[in-house]
């Protein structure tokens, strides 16, 4: 295949981020094939390429190493963003050590014996845990204060492992928190600005975890998609790790005064909920390496990105209260007992 029309693999490709990485990749004319198990993402994220032959859907489990290796035959690109997430580790971390590192093993054991051009690890800014210092480099202090962020460290570790005994070329892209359209609002898998939106859309506070001043590096996920694209293209960052994000950092409360004014209600006041479990106190991304090797600079700021996401939410669900039973806020203290 010419430059303009590779055979790309994308694990988790039917989930948030990940399908909106397929669109960029069927965009620039690749082939894709979307590896999936629908634990977490959903065909409806991708049902716009049903009739695309150049999208292929798999519906197997990372962990299958028997049902994925011949998958990666013939591909040029693996970005491996398969994960299970945070919220999930506080009460069943047995499933994320064994999704989050057996399924990391299997890909690039894969991706070894298919002699892949490019394996891109899609890692996570809980790896590093809460920040020590500020902006947080690639290079960072990693204290992960979850299971999940363990899991992600152990998969770049498993990653730059293949790649000095087996010389795979990998890149480690580390996004910091992503949002858009398609970010999930649902229970445990919900996002925070996702989950502020739809209750503020049925006139509802948000609920704010904790004093609200937690910050995090909200990015959005066009130009999460684009800096990955970015990366994996690079031949400099072969063997090494690039921050992915905005590069700005902005409190919890900041975001809820956001979303409160994009939806309308400043007279809702948010509700204020326990800290949750280990919740990290201070994310906020050097992205100085992204911009110097890839030319990588983010376009979208906060302060238009979330207006931007209200207006597709509101075209997408007309009618925001039958989401009120899937987002129902999180019982923290419960799921930390090990119980939802």
């Amino acid at each position: 295949m010419t430059n303009s029309s590779r055979r790309v693999l994308v694990t988790g490709g039917a989930g948030f981020i990940g399908s909106h990485l397929v669109d960029a990749l069927v965009a620039r004319g690749d082939h894709v094939v979307v590896v999936d198990n629908l634990s977490v993402g959903t065909r409806d994220n991708l049902a716009h390429h049903a009739q695309d032959p150049r999208v292929r859907f798999q519906q197997v489990d990372v962990r299958d190493g028997a049902r994925l290796a011949p998958l990666f035959q013939g591909v040029d690109t693996v970005f491996h963003l398969a994960t299970q997430g945070m919220r999930v580790s506080l009460y069943d971390p047995e499933l994320v050590h064994d999704v989050n590192t057996n399924g990391t093993m299997q890909t690039l054991l894969a991706g070894v014996r298919a002699h892949v051009r490019r394996y891109v690890y899609v890692s996570s800014s809980e790896a590093f845990g809460s920040a020590r210092s500020a902006p947080m480099t690639e290079d960072h202090p990693f204290e992960p204060t979850t299971v999940y962020g363990a899991s992600k460290r152990a998969g770049e570790m498993y990653t730059k492992a293949f790649h000095r005994t087996d010389s795979l070329p990998i890149v480690i892209v580390r996004p910091f928190n992503t949002y858009g359209a398609r970010a999930h609002f649902e229970g445990v898998y919900g996002e925070l600005i996702p989950k502020f939106v739809v209750r503020v859309e049925n006139g509802l506070p948000p609920i704010v975890f904790g004093d609200g001043e937690q910050t995090r590096d909200f990015t959005s996920v066009d130009d999460t998609v684009r800096g990955m694209l970015l990366a994996s293209e690079s031949t400099s960052l072969i063997g090494r790790s690039v921050n992915i994000a905005r590069g700005r950092e902005v409190s919890v409360n900041r975001i809820a005064e956001l979303v409160l004014s994009a939806c309308g209600r400043t007279d809702l006041v948010p509700e204020r909920g326990p800290a949750r479990p280990a919740d990290v106190r201070r994310h906020y991304a050097d992205i100085s390496r992204a911009r110097q090797e890839l030319g990588f600079d983010p376009a979208i700021e906060i302060e238009a990105g979330i207006p931007a996401y209200v207006a597709w939410f509101r075209a997408t669900y007309p009618d925001p209260s039958v989401l009120l039973p899937r987002e129902q806020p999180y019982n923290w203290t419960a799921a930390h007992a090990g119980s939802q």
